[in-house]
């Protein structure tokens, strides 16, 4: 369909949308980010409890750790006053004491470190469960959105939500609950153990606090949009990477490395931009909360000196506030370090949640958390369900297409009024320029689209009526753009029948007179192809697709000049098999060789999405119209 493909990419809303792989312009203003949390904590399900127990083990480890500097406080304040003591000659260090308190500080920090390794276990099953659920589904949503979407977004869109926003998501997670947590814990269990000593320095260390939250939600504020169109651009670059990966032999023949590396700079520069101004705001907030931080601890160490001269607390205490402002501002610099990666995280669940919502085909539309289905909606599924498996069994091929108009954009149509009875067992050619409208007929057989107005029936049922993929069963597609994927010739060979025994394999390569090629590559059939079928040649991968089509056996078939990229004698050759195949079968022909179909049973002739003429080759010659003009310019010299 080589020459179709400018059919689908001609509507200007489709040309001219930027997916969400594409990249947002930069400075657009994000979405909202309780909103993607929000979702997030509702996705994750049962998975949240585990998250919950998680944090409750972060925050007992957290207490544990808080309380340490206090007891090791109260050493020090015992040998110090067993110095005193000493130095006055009236008493002795108490050295058994000071060792049973050090003892307790080991035991509370072993517990501590306990806690935080059971909560580290708990947090790393959890997301990388999610993140299998993650990939998991949307790689079963690729197979349910409708071919609208994949035409007008680019490849590394969903390859970036798989890789890249997904590990992102991970990564930070697993990451953000931990920290958040301890720091939270932190800040409230250090404050509470700071009034117990001083509510003085308490007061001159929490000056800090105000400071340090308007600096950070303003350094949030301007970063957040940049984390965004970075996350975003990610997408984009994999998709450029991947055109040119896979277009190198175009690329090469029209000398267009340059114009492909402009290209690639510009969506670079792009990702260049708003990644060094991401990280730069955000790696201010470390730098400006330490620099705030040293202000408070200057502050404590001052007023806690002057307490201590008059001796309201022991020095032993100076030094356990001392450590707490350290245990203060660290879970502040910490937070600042968390809202990093949230802002990284919600940005990339953001974009993998509006994939999993993005608009499916019929019969595969379902909202997460929503109530099970009605008993009416269960009877409705029931008789859908009987329809198909009904249709699976009864399908003639008689195909009616009554005033058919559609368009990509639909104040664009590309059919206009389409009309034709094609008759069970007929093989039917269309014919005609490039983007008269072709392919978009066949693509509307297969209910890739749904019509605008008219209807397509098949044996006198409107196609709309039944499941899509009950319907796409009874066709078997033999493309121009062959498509083979990463597994064994035999394999590729029964895609469309999983179930056939290796002698049927067989059977059907010999039909399409590609069996002794296979004999004679290494392995033969089970010879595997590597991911883009490079290791065979274009006509034998051609040669593979319709050995498919032959073996799956359809009632209705359609053949995309199925034998353009093989010679002259193989193309002899394949036409009989087709012809055999076609027998019995309703069969459409998309020809842009008009010798090879000179036997069609019905010829449509179409231009600008309308079928301007029709009959068989000899009846068409004879008029002397479009379908001639064509067929003889073909032939001219």
């Amino acid at each position: 369909m080589a020459d179709e493909k400018i059919e689908v990419r001609k509507p200007p809303q489709v040309t001219m949308r930027r997916g969400p792989g594409s990249g947002i312009a930069p400075g657009e203003k994000p979405k909202n980010l309780s909103e993607a949390l929000v979702k997030l904590i509702r996705y994750m399900g049962k998975a949240r409890y585990a998250v919950i127990i998680s944090m409750l083990f972060a925050a007992g480890g957290t207490v544990f750790q808080v309380a340490g500097p206090k007891i090791m406080g109260t050493a020090t304040t015992e040998l110090a006053n067993g110095l005193i003591a000493k130095m006055n000659g009236n008493g002795s260090i108490n050295f058994e004491k000071i060792w049973s308190i050090l003892m307790l500080t080991l035991v509370i920090y072993l517990t501590a470190s306990v806690l935080n390794m059971i909560q580290a276990q708990i947090m790393a099953v959890v997301t990388q469960k999610l993140g299998y659920r993650m990939r998991r589904e949307i790689s079963e949503k690729i197979n349910r959105m409708p071919m609208k979407y994949f035409e007008s977004r680019p490849y590394g869109d969903v390859l970036s939500r798989i890789t890249n926003d997904v590990d992102t998501f991970t990564q930070s997670l697993s990451q953000s609950v931990a920290m958040m947590i301890t720091s939270v814990t932190t800040i409230v269990g250090t404050f509470i153990m700071m009034l117990t000593i001083s509510p003085l320095m308490t007061a001159v260390a929490l000056v800090i606090l105000p400071v340090s939250g308007i600096l950070v939600s303003l350094l949030i504020r301007f970063s957040q949009k940049h984390f965004r169109t970075q996350q975003e651009y990610l997408g984009t670059l994999n998709g450029k990477v991947e055109e040119d990966f896979s277009g190198q032999l175009v690329i090469k023949a029209f000398s267009a490395e340059k114009r492909m590396i402009k290209s690639f700079e510009k969506d670079n520069d792009v990702l260049y931009e708003s990644a060094w101004k991401a990280q730069f705001i955000s790696g201010l907030m470390q730098p400006v909360m330490f620099f705030v931080g040293n202000l408070g601890y200057a502050g404590v160490a001052v007023s806690g000196g002057f307490l201590a001269v008059k001796g309201a607390i022991g020095i032993g205490d100076i030094q356990a506030f001392i450590q707490y402002v350290k245990n203060f501002t660290q879970p502040l610099q910490q937070i600042a370090q968390v809202m990093n990666q949230v802002q990284s995280m919600s940005a990339a669940v953001e974009r993998v949640f509006e994939f999993l919502e993005e608009e499916e085909e019929d019969g595969h539309k379902a909202e997460a958390g929503a109530a099970g289905p009605s008993s009416a909606e269960k009877l409705k599924d029931a008789v859908n369900k009987a329809k198909s498996s009904v249709m699976n069994t009864v399908t003639r091929g008689a195909v009616t297409f009554d005033h058919v108009r559609f368009g990509y954009d639909p104040e664009e149509p590309v059919i206009h009024d389409f009309s034709a009875e094609v008759k069970p067992g007929q093989k039917v050619a269309i014919v005609g320029p490039t983007g008269a409208g072709k392919t978009t007929v066949v693509k509307l057989l297969m209910r890739f689209y749904d019509v605008d107005s008219g209807a397509i029936k098949l044996d006198g049922v409107d196609i709309r009526e039944y499941d899509r993929h009950a319907l796409r069963e009874n066709f078997g597609m033999v493309l121009q753009d062959t498509w083979l994927y990463s597994a064994s010739i035999k394999d590729n060979i029964r895609y469309g029948k999983p179930d056939a025994s290796d002698e049927e394999v067989e059977e059907a390569a010999r039909a399409a007179h590609i069996h002794h090629f296979i004999q004679a590559l290494p392995g033969g059939y089970d010879m595997e192809l590597n991911e883009e079928g490079s290791n065979v040649s274009a006509g034998q991968k051609q040669l593979i697709t319709i050995a498919r089509a032959i073996l799956a056996d359809s009632r209705v078939l359609i053949l995309d000049e199925a034998t353009s990229s093989v010679d002259t004698r193989t193309e002899e050759l394949i036409q009989k098999a087709m012809d055999n195949l076609m027998k019995g079968r309703t069969s459409f022909v998309i020809a842009h060789r008009l010798s090879t179909i000179r036997n069609a049973d019905m010829i449509l002739v179409m231009d600008h999405g309308d079928i301007v003429e029709q009959g068989t080759h000899e009846e068409l010659l004879a008029k002397g119209g479009f379908y001639a003009e064509l067929y003889n310019s073909q032939f001219d010299d």
